[in-house]
C-alpha cells in the first residue's frame, strides 16, 4: 500500500495507471451517501428510487422489475478532473457543510459479469456503468454493491480538488 503526500503524487501515480489500466473513473458522494446506490435526499422530489436506484439511471421495464441493457444508460462517473471538479463543486453547494468524498475506480477494473463503462457518446469525459443484458433490479443491486465494496475512496476531497 502505497501513502500519498501530496496532490501530484496521487496525479503522477493515476497517470501510470491510466496508460496500463484504462482511465480513473470517479463519482463525487456526500458525506454518508453511498457511492452506487441514492438515498431519498439525494434526489430532488419527483424522481423515483427503486431500491435505491434512481429510476432515470437505468432502462427499467414497465413492471419496474427489470433492467434492459442500454449503452448510454447506466451510473454515472466522470472521466476527467476537469469533469470530475465541476461534479464536484455542484455536489459541495447542493450539500452545504456536509464533505463530499471522492469514490474512483479504473476503467479496466473487474466488474461482475454482465456490467460495463461504456463512453458517453455526447460527452468523452463521462462513462456509464452499463448493464450488458437483461437482469432483475436485484440482481443490479447485489452486482452495484459489489462494484462500490471495491471502490476506493478519497475521503474530504476538498483538499485535493480546488
Amino acid at each position: 500500500m502505497e501513502q500519498f503526500k501530496i496532490l501530484t503524487d496521487l496525479r503522477e501515480y493515476i497517470k501510470t495507471l491510466e496508460g496500463k489500466e484504462g482511465k480513473v473513473l470517479a463519482r463525487p458522494i456526500p458525506e454518508g451517501g453511498s457511492p452506487v446506490f441514492y438515498r431519498n435526499q439525494d434526489v430532488k422530489d419527483g424522481v423515483t428510487l427503486i431500491n435505491g436506484i434512481q429510476k432515470g439511471d437505468y432502462c427499467f421495464s414497465h413492471c419496474l422489475n427489470w433492467i434492459e441493457p442500454h449503452d448510454q444508460m447506466g451510473l454515472s462517473f466522470s472521466a476527467s478532473w476537469s469533469h470530475l471538479k465541476s461534479i464536484y463543486k455542484l455536489k459541495s453547494s447542493k450539500n452545504p457543510g456536509k464533505n463530499v468524498h471522492v469514490y474512483w475506480v479504473l476503467e479496466k477494473a473487474d466488474l461482475p459479469p454482465d456490467l460495463k463503462f461504456v463512453p458517453d457518446q455526447k460527452d468523452d469525459r463521462h462513462y456509464f456503468l452499463v448493464v450488458t443484458r437483461k437482469m432483475t433490479v436485484h440482481e443490479l443491486v447485489a452486482k452495484l454493491q459489489w462494484v462500490a465494496d471495491r471502490m476506493t475512496i478519497i475521503r474530504d476531497a476538498s483538499k485535493v480538488i480546488k
